[in-house]
């Protein structure tokens, strides 16, 4: 239950998925509007499209295409191929054309976001730009279950089994992998903090690094050879276990002193991974001004 709770929020709520957000229709300006030779209202083609399923090669918002002609039924497999986005859902109806002189033009806005996003109109948008509820994650449904299970001669055990259905853009054990590390992550605040001592008999915790700044390794911040090689001998290899270090443990270490402590602060510092709260000169700072203000 620890585990599987977490994992289905974060299934449902948190991954990254690709959906259209807005389109255009040729000849309509909004969504009350009727095409000519199709059954279909602007409205309703607008439900059908919030089906699309994208699959996204790149990062950025993109525009797809769609453009059909004579009678017919119109699905997502008439759209415009793009080198950047794939329907994963070719099959899906969008529209039905009753009459040979029929024509549909349509541009489609298509954004990558998180979980999901109401049509928006605001007056940022142009004329004719009719939003679309975008449907962001890639998750239909998930189902978790713990079952006891017996390991050796033990019967304690107990066995997670998650059920996870997505919409074809992502795989399954994509989907849960990329859920661990959203988790992983998120804990890793708690992993790793430190005391604030600045209120004397109250002490707070606050996170000292996120997790990618936490694990450069101390190789990456141009050093001289005599202070990067007494960090390697304390066992000290990445950022976060330098600033998890007091000032007197820094020094303490053989052949380690002010000049080799003043050089790595200052590289910290320069590559913007020293946060305010740990930089030596803000903490020295305060402690001066209240020897002042005792004095």
């Amino acid at each position: 239950m620890t585990l599987g709770n977490p994992l289905r929020r974060v299934l449902y709520g948190s991954l990254t998925g690709t959906a259209v957000t807005w389109v255009k229709v040729e000849s309509v300006l909004h969504e009350y509007a009727t095409i000519s030779h199709m059954k279909e209202e602007v409205s309703e083609f607008l439900l059908n499209v919030k089906g699309i399923r994208l699959r996204s090669e790149s990062d950025r918002p993109g525009k797809l295409r769609l453009e059909v002609a004579g009678e017919g039924e119109v699905c997502a497999a008439d759209i415009m191929a793009s080198s950047n986005f794939e329907v994963v859902n070719p099959e899906l109806h969008l529209a039905t054309l009753d009459s040979p002189e029929a024509k549909l033009a349509v541009e489609f806005n298509v954004e990558q976001g998180v979980g999901y996003k109401e049509a928006a109109s605001g007056n940022d948008q142009s004329i004719g730009t009719l939003p679309v509820d975008a449907v962001f994650t890639p998750i239909r449904k998930v189902n978790y279950r713990v079952e006891p299970t017996r390991v050796g001669q033990r019967t304690d055990y107990e066995r997670l089994v998650i059920e996870i259905w997505t919409d074809g853009t992502i795989q399954p054990i994509e989907a849960l992998r990329q859920a661990g590390d959203l988790l992983m992550n998120k804990f890793f605040l708690f992993a790793k903090v430190q005391m604030d001592s600045s209120e004397a008999g109250s002490p707070v915790l606050i996170p000292s690094l996120s997790p990618e700044k936490y694990n450069i390794v101390v190789e990456r911040l141009d050093l001289s050879s005599r202070t990067l090689n007494c960090l390697k001998r304390a066992g000290i290899d990445k950022v976060g276990e330098v600033l998890e270090k007091s000032k007197e443990e820094l020094i303490a270490i053989r052949n380690f002193g002010e000049k080799s402590y003043t050089e790595l602060f200052d590289q910290l510092r320069a590559m913007d991974l020293l946060p305010p709260n740990l930089d030596p000169k803000n903490t020295e700072g305060a402690a001066s001004a209240v020897a002042t203000i005792e004095e």
